[in-house]
């Protein structure tokens, strides 16, 4: 299971390890965001600090219907105690867990500050 917090802003917090290219592990707390398909989003300034792999360019439809293109870089992420390796976007916002990281988990969000945040495994076999 993994476990976080909601913040003042009502924002559901985890906190994702992430393997640096020098091998170290760095904790970076991160917004749970389901209306975010992909797998991780990052801000420059962090996967400069991480040296990630560039991978490609991206390219996505925002909310408001206007398209964005981004770099897309992989990554060694630890996830529930396993070792997954990425696609991380580039974005200037905050760290974003998305949902393509989240597939095969139940989220549960106590909506109001400090309140849970749990991500369960889901047995679907």
């Amino acid at each position: 299971m993994i476990a976080g917090i909601v913040n003042v802003d009502l924002e559901p917090i985890i906190s994702i390890s992430i393997c640096g290219s020098d091998g170290k592990i760095y904790t970076q707390d991160a917004i749970v965001d389901t209306g975010f398909n992909g797998w991780l989003s990052l801000p420059p300034d962090l996967i400069a600090q991480l040296n990630l792999r560039w991978k490609r360019r991206g390219r996505a439809i925002l909310g408001d219907g206007s398209e964005c293109v981004f770099n897309v870089y992989e990554a060694v992420l630890v996830w529930d105690g396993d070792i997954l390796i990425i696609p991380v976007d580039e974005a200037d916002s905050e760290p974003l867990v998305g949902m393509s990281l989240m597939e095969g988990y139940q989220l549960m969000v106590q909506v109001f500050e400090n309140g849970r945040v749990e991500l369960s495994k889901v047995n679907t076999v």
